[in-house]
């Protein structure tokens, strides 16, 4: 936990510049005791921390500091590239900006954490909702998603227009698009989707499928 709230407040430091305790006391939930200790263990270990005196004062980095990206877990790292809003992005014209520094973000990580990252952006593809309207809170998308990270085929009962249906599918990604959830599936060698919140019931499967090599979301 000490190590988390070390690093935690090492990126700050490195992201905003420069802080007081009572600040980074608030942000990291502790007591104003606690940051002071922790500024020493930060100094003890070598970071540039220092402190600025006076009204104004606070606790930055010295200028130029920057650490790398190896104190990330395999589920931190692959949660980098699900906090984007690549539509928003692409129609405020930020589309390429924000996938150079994706880019970067990935190039920092270490090879183990990279492959993790790297499966997640092929996986899970997420658009924030439109204004005034409430994300679905489909019932089996838990379910779901767990069995597009485990690549294990689906038996689905769904309903469409025409009544219900029963399909056997091999699901491949999941999008967020205005609020709802979509799966993007195989089915009889086709490439289907599905809107989430119109699936009845779900029973996953045993027999592990291949996703196709050209597959992305």
């Amino acid at each position: 936990m000490r190590a988390s709230r070390l690093l935690s407040m090492l990126l700050l430091l490195q992201s905003r510049g420069q802080m007081t305790a009572e600040d980074l006391a608030a942000e990291l939930e502790v007591s104003v005791r606690t940051i002071y200790r922790d500024i020493d263990s930060l100094s003890a270990a070598g970071i540039p921390v220092y402190a600025m005196r006076g009204r104004a004062g606070g606790y930055r980095m010295l200028d130029g500091y920057r650490t790398h990206l190896t104190g990330l877990t395999s589920d931190e790292a692959a949660t980098l590239f699900l906090s984007g809003v690549p539509g928003a992005a692409a129609e405020l014209g930020l589309g390429s900006l924000l996938a150079a520094a994706q880019l970067k973000l990935l190039a920092a990580l270490p090879p183990t954490l990279r492959d993790r990252a790297d499966r997640s952006r092929e996986r899970f593809h997420l658009d924030s909702p439109g204004w005034f309207h409430d994300s679905e809170q489909p019932p089996f998308l838990i379910a779901i998603a767990q069995a597009v990270w485990r690549q294990l085929p689906l038996a689905v009962r769904y309903r469409r227009w025409g009544g219900e249906v029963r399909r056997r599918l091999e699901p491949l990604g999941l999008v967020l698009k205005g609020g709802a959830w979509y799966l993007v599936a195989r089915a009889d060698t086709q490439l289907r989707t599905y809107r989430v919140s119109r699936v009845l019931e779900v029973t996953t499967l045993d027999d592990r499928f291949e996703r196709p090599l050209d597959f992305d979301l």
